[in-house]
């Protein structure tokens, strides 16, 4: 019987989701989705001490922002409830003492002091890696050096205690990845890590493959910095007797700083001036902020064709997918083994094609909104001329109207630099000549007409237009730069457009 293909993301909610954590999701996403299987999301907040107020919301936000759907999660539960380890704790000790009655595991009664000593004597014995392992356990207060009745003596008088795996000493541990092949580990380099704390809460080790076993999980796809840790959980899903229904494992590589040294980091978007979350992020308790990624104006989609682009690629030159798009191509063969550099450049040209590819009257919301918080009310067919107008010199929506506000506002004002060089007796001349005709046009306005008109009254005046262009453009818009001048002068109208004319004659003054 074919297995349903079941994939998790299990983020901690410590606090702000990096876009690492992101990515994770979206290509467990489109690979649950490719396979026709079902995707869930687990909180894994066995670490109480890291817990962070508004982190899993926090989570929860990012991905509805990215479109990102769980079939199953602590919001929508279902047959595997519950998603959050917190509300799980009750059955992992169990599982912990299954491993005792199995023999792969032990009672482990040392204090954090002893622990501390026993470091220190391997440090001072040239131990590069101290380590409670097959070797040094022997030496320490646990359930395989004491016996049974003191163990149970001290047990029942409630002391504290941690138990521990017991890592075989010679045994070779074979794990395939999905992306890297086959890793071989020998068991003598692992250590006998802490499966239950002292305060009942069971590690991420324990859980982790708990969970996913009672969760019916078939592939596991996380980030590289989980590969030291896979051979434990082999090893876990043996001494459990659950290798037949162990999951594919898949460890992605890692999102590098722009100049491919390191890991990317907080830092790295603070120092170089780009975010590395999803989302605004403010942890009220310690005040730290940061950055995200929808607030400094990136569209979703392109967000998500950015992220997926970052370890894989479709295998030919496209670069723009859908959602659908994505999931039709995806395929874990095609993730690289290596560290992807953050390029924040591509970011914003994804942005960029997917801005220019929506409709003009989806963007102009974001227009009238940023004139609204000026005080500007702008009308949606005025909007949508200013949105087609401008969207093709802009990144983010916040630009449009930065871009376009000089046609709206009153000019006021003009570059000096601009006019010291261009404006003259012929712009003069042909201006005032235009101003005139333009004031007693009659029909209809626009690009092709304006510049017709333009073009005729220069030719009366036996001035070749380029000599005076930029000096035109400076009188209609205040600045030797902008968008087509044309379809500028189409939006303004000739009664606007005459009345500036006649101020930037009246205010600019030729310099012989």
């Amino acid at each position: 019987m074919t297995r349903e293909v079941r994939l998790r993301f299990a983020p901690s909610p410590t606090g702000a989701l990096h876009i690492g954590g992101v990515r994770t999701a979206l290509y467990n996403y489109l690979f649950a989705k490719k396979m026709g299987g079902k995707f869930l999301l687990r909180i894994e907040d066995t670490d109480q001490n890291r817990f962070v107020p508004g982190a899993e919301e926090y989570i929860k936000e990012s991905l509805e922002w990215l479109n990102i759907s769980f079939d199953e999660s602590p919001w929508n539960p279902g047959d595997s409830a519950p998603y959050r380890q917190s509300e799980r704790k009750p059955m992992y000790m169990q599982y912990a003492l299954d491993l005792i009655d199995r023999g792969h595991a032990y009672y482990a009664f040392d204090t954090s002091e002893e622990l501390e000593a026993m470091r220190e004597r391997l440090t001072a014995a040239r131990v590069v890696q101290p380590q409670y392992n097959s070797i040094t356990r022997t030496q320490m207060k646990n359930s395989l050096t004491l016996s049974e009745e003191e163990v149970a003596a001290r047990l029942a008088s409630g002391e504290p205690y941690v138990i521990r795996v017991k890592i075989p000493r010679k045994e070779e541990v074979r794990l395939h990845d999905m992306i890297r092949g086959w890793v071989m580990v020998h068991s003598s380099t692992l250590d006998d890590k802490v499966l239950m704390k002292s305060d009942g809460m069971p590690t991420y080790h324990l859980a982790n493959i708990v969970d996913d076993h009672l969760m019916r999980i078939t592939h596991v796809i996380r980030g590289e910095e989980w590969l030291p840790s896979a051979p434990l959980h082999v090893l876990l899903y043996k001494f459990f007797g659950w290798e037949e229904t162990m999951p594919e494992f898949a460890h992605l590589p890692l999102l590098l700083k722009p100049d491919g040294n390191g890991k990317l980091s907080k830092r790295d978007g603070d120092k170089l001036g780009f975010p590395v979350f999803p989302l605004n992020w403010e942890n009220k308790e310690n005040g730290e902020t940061a950055a995200g990624f929808r607030e400094q104006g990136y569209l979703p989609d392109a967000f998500l064709n950015f992220l997926a682009f970052l370890g894989w690629n479709p295998g030919d030159d496209r670069e723009i997918f859908s959602m659908s798009e994505l999931i039709e191509a995806f395929s874990i063969e095609r993730i690289g083994k290596s560290g992807t550099k953050f390029d924040i450049a591509k970011a914003k040209w994804f942005n960029e094609q997917y801005l220019r590819a929506m409709p003009n009257s989806e963007l102009a919301v974001f227009l009238i909104a940023d004139a609204a918080a000026d005080g500007i009310v702008v009308s949606t067919e005025k909007a949508e001329a200013l949105v087609e107008l401008v969207k093709g010199r802009v990144t983010f929506p916040a630009e449009l109207w930065a871009q376009s506000k000089f046609i709206v506002l009153p000019l006021s004002d003009f570059d000096q630099e601009i006019a010291s060089k261009r404006w003259n007796q012929d712009a003069v001349n042909v201006l005032t000549s235009y101003a005139d005709r333009i004031s007693q046009f009659d029909g209809p306005f626009d690009g092709i007409s304006a510049k017709t008109l333009l073009e005729a009254t220069a030719e009366s005046k036996e001035i070749k237009l380029g000599k005076v262009m930029q000096a035109v453009r400076l009188a209609t818009t205040g600045s030797g730069v902008g968008p087509d001048l044309m379809e500028v002068f189409a939006i303004l109208g000739t009664q606007e457009l005459a009345k500036r004319i006649r101020f930037a004659l009246a205010t600019l003054s030729v310099i012989d």
